[in-house]
């Protein structure tokens, strides 16, 4: 392992920052394919959460209507915390993420590579999901739809600022829970217009301002969380 790290260390060096970038996110997606069952559990998860409340709730439609937005949101929320405990821990073990906080290239960048792969592997899957499941609450095709950009919009933001816990829990015992503390309260703006934006196409207003408001949220976690989680993770490593 130590050689690996070693290895990784001398590649960084001689590489672009953009080829370090798509390198880190290349490595990440190679790792998680041997390990697919970590990324199924954060689907099938995601999947029973959602089919559960139909079943519950019973074959009424018009409330599987109202309440399939914040249901989709919550159990995609959920999901994505699964994963968020594997983010930094393998390199953590392995000595990769000493050599990263060596490296001369920004380590901004190379969280943001992480966080990418991240999203690809636990967000991704969820949005291309999402519209099947909820054909179960009886949902129009317009929501559906809206579901579809809101959450390609939302989940990056959630694994951006679930990589700022992560990085400040790294090492630590019982991290998960402290994980579960520190993002899921930074996540509810997340949530409120992801729902709201669904909503308003189901009672015939525009979803200008809820799909606007998420954009700004993403661009500014996008500018901000990749700084903020390295300096967590020089914090973490000290």
């Amino acid at each position: 392992m130590t050689r690996c790290a070693n290895a990784t260390g001398a590649v960084t060096s001689k590489l672009s920052l953009f080829g370090l970038f798509g390198l880190v996110i290349r490595r990440d997606l190679l790792l998680a394919m041997r390990r697919r069952a970590d990324v199924l559990t954060t689907l099938v998860f995601f999947v029973m959460v959602v089919s559960l409340f139909p079943l519950g709730v019973g074959p009424e439609m018009d409330m599987l209507r109202k309440m399939a937005p914040g249901v989709v949101w919550v159990a995609a929320l959920l999901a994505s915390m699964l994963s968020l405990g594997r983010m930094f821990s393998a390199d953590y073990l392995d000595g990769t993420l000493e050599q990263m906080l060596l490296a001369p290239q920004s380590l901004s960048m190379l969280v943001l590579g992480k966080i990418v792969a991240h999203w690809m592997l636990s967000g991704l899957p969820l949005v291309l999901i999402a519209p099947v499941l909820g054909l179960q609450f009886d949902m129009p095709a317009q929501a559906l739809w809206v579901l579809i950009l809101v959450l390609l919009l939302g989940t990056p933001i959630l694994s951006m600022i679930g990589a700022i816990g992560a990085a400040l829990t790294l090492g630590l015992r019982g991290g998960g829970v402290l994980v579960s503390l520190l993002v899921l309260p930074l996540c509810i703006p997340v949530l409120i217009f992801g729902t709201g934006a669904v909503e308003a196409v189901n009672t015939g207003m525009t979803i200008v301002p809820h799909v606007a408001l998420l954009g700004a949220l993403l661009l500014l976690a996008l500018v901000f969380t990749p700084w903020v989680t390295a300096q967590a993770l020089r914090i973490s490593m000290e």
